[in-house]
Parts: structure tokens; C-alpha cells; sequence
């Protein structure tokens, strides 16, 4: 046991070939190719690609650390400095997007023309409206209606006079902004995308619905209550700013703490290094299938999304089911962790929790579940170890998980040289992207949902949305620490490097096709991260069996989407390594909608490639170095 209360493990094996000790681990720190690569930099600061890096490309590599000659920090000192107004958005690039639309607008006559005509054409429809409004006792039909996702204006009150005016107005104008900033020709996808986020944006904020005076749900329950809803608002509003000035947690996220209230299914911790935490959990039958399930979440989240409460965890279902569940958890990291890389997460995380699993429970193979980037970064691991002979995996499982980023949803908004090279400078200084700084990422791909909806519920409807083991979870986030989130942005996001076939591991490519283990993929309806015609682009980019399912929900909601939930539906479809490729459209257009929930479908679909039950085995291996280090939750899962 070290200083710190924490048990030394004296095996790593951190190359996936020979071991080193803990205490190199907890030292430090990069791995070797990034250290050769700083003593051998050029002197005007410029530092070669290492050989062994887990990438390739053709930019100029970021440097892992502060900035080594005083023009790159008074560059990133700056852009930091920025970054605090623009909330982590580049403002060369939204110009870039703006120069490039104003200069092929002034070259468009016939665009502007047609905006004319647009704009006469809905002044007309409004007239139209407000004449009918005026001369009718009778509500009038809409002359506009919101989009499907849109619920602002659903109240009946929005049909009474004047609001039904404004309401109109307004979408008509968000209409026409829509026909300013798309169309244009000449204007890239990327800018085109760009722009109309900006738009949208200072559209959501100036929606009628988002004031007091504009809004008839508001005047009505102040009316009704005397006007004790905005005294409540007040209140929610100042402990809101309380809270971010303090750096408090949510009100209410402190009824769901993990080992108390939340991840509670009973499981030791049986191994640590300095990155993850590995979990066992104990078994709940008296026999269970022989093939352990290693779980790998994503390191932008706590795992314990997978196991919430009682009714919804994943992992107690699992159990119930007779699996064996090892789970990682990653430790949040700060600024000591800076020059952690990919290759570093690949090693201390998915490598590190197999040799472990390999040692407690000998001679089986491993069913994998990947979520989100977690799945990312098991597929990086599964390639390459499947060239070999003894392919550890029974089975790959890969949850709302890209592994073809040519289409990664809403995300790619903020993907591009100017944006990645602003967000290196805001991680600079502090070695780390915080929770906030991404979270204010995601809020505002949904601004409207995210932000206005919940202002205007909290502050003026003075009504607190009941905290929930989600929203708790949720609120609980993780950093990502410098090198390893500027590496992935870049060699997956923007290069797309995995699926091209340039992502190297041990100084070869990464091959998905070399994938021989059957994969079961999920995609969501609703993901706005992992879109599910993205995750479905497996089908093309593998050579093995793949079962895949399409389900109801969120990136979250739809994974976390247990037996009994109410209103789940999903669709399911295998196709052998030897069928033709179908197409997303086709596939949904075929394959039948079911009620209820995916994790029956899965177990099943693991059963069938498990062998016979057998006695559970030990918690952990205290032989084979792997003892039992404490209760889950563990440490790392607790760290803020």
C-alpha cells in the first residue's frame, strides 16, 4: 500500500507484452514515443511525429504541456483570454463562415432576388392572418406551423388573440433567416452548418416564449398566482448563480450519490493503475455464464450511467442474468494528467482490464460492451488484437459508439482547424477541458430544449423540474485531459482517421475489417452525438457478423432503456459477414418496429454465444497479483 492508502499493483502489463511496475505508472506519465519526441524538437519549436504514435496526419503535431517558446504562449494566452467571452468558440472561424457566405451572396442576384420574393411572400401570409383573425370570432388556421420537435407554441393559449399574431411573426421570421443563411451557392457544408447554429441561436433567444409579456402560459399562471411564480423564479435563479459561483452541485444532485443512492450493485474493486478502476461485481445466481463481460464506458462520463438506480442499471440487469460484469471506471482527470494520449487510454484502460479479467477468470474469452467513445476506442483495440491468434473477445457490444466520423451529428459543429486550434489554447493553461466548458458545447447544439425551456420553466413558471438519477448522473461530469482530447478531435473527428485506415497502434494501421468476434451495435433515434446512420456504418466497414438495433430515445435515454420502461420500441436486424450491404434507409424501411426493450434481445443474443452455466468465479485473484482493493464504487468514481 502507498502513501496515498492505495494498493501498489506490481504486474501492469502497460504494452500489451511486457509488464511494468506501479510505480512507473503513477510517475508518469506518457508514454515513451511522446518523451523522444521532446528531447529531439527542433529548435524553432516544431516537434516531429513520433514513430509509434497511435495516428497519422499531416498537420503540424500539438505539443503535450505549456508552451515552449513565448510566441506559442502569448498565442495561447490570448485565444484563452477569448475563449472566457465566447464560451470556447472560435471567432475566426464563425467569420470564416461569415466572409465566406457574404462574398458568394454579393455574387448571387438571383439568391437575393428570391429572398425578396420570400419576404414579400410571407408579409403577404401574415397580412393574410391578421385580417382573418380580425374578421373572424373563430380561430383562424395557422398560416405557418412549428416543426415536429418545436413544442413552445403547443398550448392552446398561443390561438388567442394577439399571441397568435406573434407567435406566427416569429416563426415566419425563423423561417426567412433559415432561406438567408442555406442555399447559397457556392458556400461550403461545413460553413453553411455553421451559420445556421449561430441563427438559430440568437433566434431561440428572442422567441416570444422566452418573455413575460410575450407569453400568454406565463401571464396566465402569474395571473393565477398572484404572482408567487416569479418570487419562486427569483429564488431558483439565485440559487442557480449561487451554486456556479460557489462551483456547487445541482440542487438535488446531492440525493444521488454513487455508492449510496446510485451505483449501488454490489461489486468489488480488484484492480487500480493511475487511469482506471476496475470493477467485479458480485453475482446474484447461483451459476453464471462462463464468459465475463468487460464494460468500457466513456471517459467524458461517469460509468455509472450503466448502473443507476435498482430498476434501470444495466449492470445489476446483466447480473440478474447470470453474467459475470467487470466494469471500468476512469479516473477524472486534472492537470497532472495533461500529456495523457490515446494510446495511453488504449493500455492503461481496455489492455490493462483484460489482463485482469484474463487472470480472474483464466481461458475464457470476453464479451466487450463499448459506450460512446468507449466503444470507439474498444474497436481500436479489438482490430488490431484480432490479427493475431488468440483473439480474446467472444463478442463485441458497441452502444450509440462511431467508428466513422464523416457524419457525427450535431458535434461537427465545432470541428474544424480553427475551432480544434482555439480549443487547444483554452486547454493550455489548465491542462484539462473541463465539464463546463463542455457542457456549454451541448447545451447549446440544443439551446432551445437546453436553455430557453428550462429558463423559462424555472425562472418565470417558478417550477423546478424534480431531479432524477439522470439528470444527476448527468450533472456529474468528467474532464478530458489535453493531449488525449486534442488527439481524438483530430485524428477521429476531423481527419477521420480510423476509418480511412490511418489510425496506427504498435506502429501498424488499424484495419476494422480485421474484426473476426460478432457485433451486436445500438443506435438511438433521437442521438444527437452518435447519429444512428452513423453507427450503422459498421455494416460497411467490418467483415463479421453484425446484429444491429435501432431503439427509441437519446444517446442516453435510449441506452439506458430497461424492461418495463414505458413507450420503448426498437427494431432489430442481423446480417452475416457474406450478405450485401443495405443501406440505413432500407434497413429501417424493412425491418419491423417492436415494443419493449432492447437489453432482452441482447441477453438473449449473448446466450446464444455462451457456453454452459457454470460456478461463479472468485472476486478478484489475489494469486495472480489481483486482490480485492475495496468496495464498489470504488475512489476514482468519486473524484469531482
Amino acid at each position: 500500500m502507498n502513501g496515498n492508502g492505495e494498493h501498489q499493483v506490481t504486474h501492469l502489463r502497460a504494452d500489451g507484452k511486457g509488464h511494468r511496475s506501479s510505480k512507473a505508472v503513477a510517475k508518469g506519465t506518457v508514454s515513451k514515443q511522446n518523451a523522444v519526441a521532446r528531447l529531439i524538437s527542433a529548435p524553432d519549436g516544431d516537434t516531429p511525429s513520433p514513430a509509434g504514435s497511435t495516428g497519422a496526419t499531416a498537420r503540424k503535431p500539438r505539443e503535450n504541456g505549456p508552451a515552449t517558446s513565448m510566441h506559442d504562449a502569448m498565442n495561447h494566452t490570448a485565444q484563452s483570454a477569448i475563449s472566457r467571452v465566447t464560451h470556447g468558440l472560435s471567432p475566426a472561424a464563425l467569420m470564416g463562415a461569415w466572409f465566406d457566405w457574404a462574398t458568394h451572396m454579393v455574387a448571387a442576384p438571383g439568391k437575393q432576388l428570391q429572398l425578396v420574393e420570400k419576404a414579400a411572400d410571407k408579409t403577404w401570409r401574415q397580412t393574410r392572418f391578421a385580417i382573418s383573425c380580425a374578421t373572424t370570432s373563430n380561430r383562424s388556421e395557422p398560416c405557418i406551423t412549428p416543426l415536429p420537435q418545436d413544442n413552445r407554441f403547443s398550448d392552446d393559449a398561443w390561438q388567442m388573440k394577439p399571441f397568435n399574431m406573434i407567435y406566427q411573426g416569429f416563426l415566419l421570421q425563423q423561417q426567412w433567416w433559415h432561406n438567408v443563411v442555406t442555399g447559397v451557392p457556392g458556400v461550403t457544408a461545413q460553413h453553411e452548418r455553421e451559420l445556421q447554429f449561430l441563427t438559430r441561436q440568437l433566434l431561440d433567444m428572442y422567441s416570444p416564449s422566452n418573455f413575460l409579456p410575450t407569453n400568454p402560459e406565463i401571464l396566465r399562471k402569474t395571473r393565477d398566482e398572484a404572482g408567487q411564480n416569479l418570487i419562486r423564479g427569483m429564488q431558483n435563479l439565485a440559487e442557480d448563480a449561487r451554486d456556479v459561483m460557489t462551483g456547487a452541485p445541482t440542487a438535488g444532485a446531492e440525493n444521488f450519490q454513487p455508492g449510496r443512492d446510485v451505483a449501488v450493485t454490489p461489486g468489488k474493486v480488484v484492480y487500480r493503475n493511475r487511469l482506471i478502476e476496475l470493477i467485479q461485481y458480485a453475482p446474484l445466481t447461483e451459476t453464471v455464464r462462463p464468459e465475463p463481460i468487460l464494460i468500457v464506458p466513456a471517459w467524458i462520463m461517469k460509468y455509472y450511467i450503466l448502473d443507476l438506480s435498482a430498476q434501470n442499471s444495466m449492470v445489476r440487469y446483466l447480473v440478474e442474468q447470470g453474467h459475470t460484469v467487470f466494469m471500468i471506471s476512469w479516473k477524472n482527470p486534472d492537470e497532472d494528467d495533461r500529456d495523457l494520449t490515446m494510446e495511453d487510454y488504449r493500455q492503461l484502460g481496455v489492455m490493462a482490464a483484460l489482463e485482469a479479467i484474463q487472470a480472474i477468470v483464466p481461458d475464457q474469452k470476453v464479451h466487450a460492451t463499448g459506450y460512446c467513445l468507449g466503444g470507439t476506442l474498444l474497436a481500436i483495440t479489438a482490430a488490431p488484437i484480432a490479427r493475431g491468434k488468440n483473439d480474446p473477445f467472444a463478442s463485441l457490444t458497441l452502444l450509440a459508439s462511431q467508428v466513422d466520423f464523416t457524419e457525427p451529428g450535431d458535434l461537427q459543429l465545432f470541428i474544424n482547424e480553427s475551432q480544434l486550434a482555439f480549443l487547444d489554447s483554452v486547454m493550455w493553461k489548465q491542462g484539462y477541458l473541463d465539464t463546463t466548458q463542455m457542457g456549454g458545447a451541448f447545451q447549446m447544439l440544443r439551446s432551445n430544449d437546453l436553455i430557453w425551456s428550462r429558463a423559462v420553466r424555472e425562472y418565470l413558471m417558478g417550477e423546478r423540474q424534480p431531479m432524477n438519477d439522470l439528470m444527476a448522473w448527468n450533472a456529474d461530469g468528467t474532464r478530458m485531459p489535453y493531449a488525449m482530447h486534442s488527439e481524438y478531435l483530430e485524428k477521429l473527428y476531423l481527419n477521420n482517421d480510423l476509418s480511412e485506415g490511418r489510425l496506427q497502434v504498435e506502429d501498424r494501421p488499424v484495419a476494422l475489417s480485421d474484426i473476426r468476434a460478432p457485433i451486436f451495435a445500438i443506435g438511438t433515434v433521437k442521438d444527437h452525438v452518435a447519429p444512428w446512420q452513423s453507427v450503422f456504418k459498421i455494416h460497411a466497414l467490418t467483415d463479421t457478423d453484425v446484429t444491429f438495433v435501432l431503439t427509441s430515445g437519446g444517446h442516453n435515454a435510449g441506452i439506458v432503456s430497461e424492461p418495463g420502461h414505458p413507450r420503448r420500441t426498437y427494431r432489430i436486424a442481423s446480417k452475416d459477414a457474406m450478405d450485401r450491404y443495405v443501406d440505413p434507409e432500407a434497413w429501417h424501411a424493412e425491418t419491423e418496429a417492436q415494443d419493449g426493450s432492447w437489453w432482452e434481445s441482447w441477453v438473449a443474443w449473448l446466450g446464444s454465444r455462451s457456453g454452459k452455466r457454470t460456478a461463479p468465479p472468485d472476486m478478484g485473484n489475489a494469486k495472480s497479483g489481483y486482490p480485492v482493493l475495496t468496495a464498489a464504487p470504488g475512489t476514482y468514481v468519486l473524484q469531482h
